[in-house]
């Protein structure tokens, strides 16, 4: 049973909020926004990687400029849920080229990967030679991406 993790209290809570909007932030200006000493930044960072909290720091790289300027979610439904397919899926699809994320998800289908590709003929290579190839998988479906937008919705989770 997985143990539940310790409250947030005023100070992680500014913490992951400055971080969210500046994860490049110095120890002094985080603490200067929080208001607090810029030890105290420094001790309850490491507590929040310690827990879990802050699992990363991140680059958002432009992929276009990297000449992958389609993206798609493919959804991916498993032919059958043998665990021996399942893990096998699950451990090689996010190393596959091109591949930014996989969900695992609930309804019709079991899994939703997000990935770029340069043109429509890489993407169509990429589920010709990964997906229609793959044992595990019985059938995708693929829907280009026009226009992402961040969400900062979730910051109403750390208030």
């Amino acid at each position: 049973m997985e143990s539940k993790k310790p409250e947030l209290d005023r100070v992680d809570r500014a913490l992951l909020r400055a971080l969210s909007v500046n994860a490049r932030a110095s120890g002094a200006a985080l603490a200067s926004v929080i208001g607090v000493a810029e030890s105290t930044v420094s001790l309850r960072l490491r507590r929040l990687q310690q827990l879990g909290h802050i699992r990363g720091y991140r680059a958002n790289i432009d992929l276009a400029a990297l000449g992958a300027s389609l993206q798609a979610l493919i959804s991916v439904r498993l032919a059958k849920h043998a665990r021996v397919q399942i893990d096998d899926f699950r451990n090689a699809a996010p190393h596959w080229p091109g591949v930014i994320g996989l969900f695992h998800t609930a309804g019709a289908d079991d899994y939703l990967l997000h990935v770029a590709a340069a043109d429509a003929s890489h993407l169509r290579d990429f589920v010709l030679e990964h997906l229609a190839e793959h044992p595990a998988v019985a059938h995708t479906e693929t829907n280009l991406i026009f226009e992402y937008v961040d969400g900062d919705g979730w910051q109403d989770l750390v208030k």
